[in-house]
């Protein structure tokens, strides 16, 4: 075990997240959840992590507020922009433009305040909807910059972004979760809830959902609407 075993973990309240949460605790991390409230269509999900970090008893849970709104660019930002509800070619509508790097960089400057050294991101890059910023080459290119970037990292604390999930199918993702005792039913994963978090059922966060647990062999537990 490091001596230093604090963690930043960037948690959304979807079902990805929680499960990267849950791993980064029974790893033996000290786990500081970061979530996001950027413009996005719904609340849903920032309420859910809240629910979700009091019954998970995460050391801090802060909900850090930007408004990618104000550029648009994606139906999760744009009213104007609808979700799609069937899957189609490239990358799709609900790709955010550079969501996760603006993510990760609000996670590093936390990490150097309270001297973490590794951060969590639960990013996929099997069941997901080809976002290039959720790719592993993606993440190791991350980390390269951060570890040039930072303070702590010039002065040789180096900084650690973790993926776990990156190469998981779904339905192992919820095998996992499973395992480590994740009540699914607490998460929020769809790009269109509604302000009571049931789900749409027609996206793609919601059709790989669905389909996940149809493969791990699990009841699916997300409330529709």
């Amino acid at each position: 075990m490091q001596p230093n075993r604090k963690a930043i973990v960037l948690f959304s309240g979807g079902l990805d997240s929680t499960t990267t949460l849950a791993l980064a605790q029974s790893r033996g991390y000290d786990c500081y959840a970061l979530s996001v409230r950027y413009g996005q269509r719904h609340s849903a999900e920032v309420e859910a992590a809240k629910r979700i970090a009091r019954q998970l008893n995460v050391t801090e849970h802060r909900t850090f507020e930007i408004d990618l709104s104000m550029f648009g660019g994606s139906a999760l930002t744009d009213p104007a922009v609808p979700v799609p509800g069937q899957p189609g070619e490239g990358i799709p509508a609900t790709y955010v433009p550079a969501r996760n790097t603006v993510f990760l960089s609000v996670a590093l400057a936390w990490a150097e305040v309270i001297h973490a050294r590794d951060i969590f991101i639960g990013v996929n890059a099997v069941d997901y909807s080809g976002y290039p910023d959720c790719r592993p080459e993606y993440v190791e290119a991350y980390q390269s910059m951060a570890n040039l970037a930072t303070k702590d990292a010039v002065e040789g604390h180096e900084l650690n972004i973790h993926a776990p999930l990156v190469s998981l199918s779904k339905s192992e993702i919820i095998r996992l979760g499973h395992g480590l005792g994740v009540d699914y039913s607490l998460t929020v994963s769809c790009y269109s809830a509604d302000a009571q978090g049931r789900a749409c059922g027609e996206c793609d966060a919601c059709r790989f959902r669905k389909q996940g647990f149809v493969e791990a062999g699990f009841d699916d537990p997300t409330r529709y609407g």
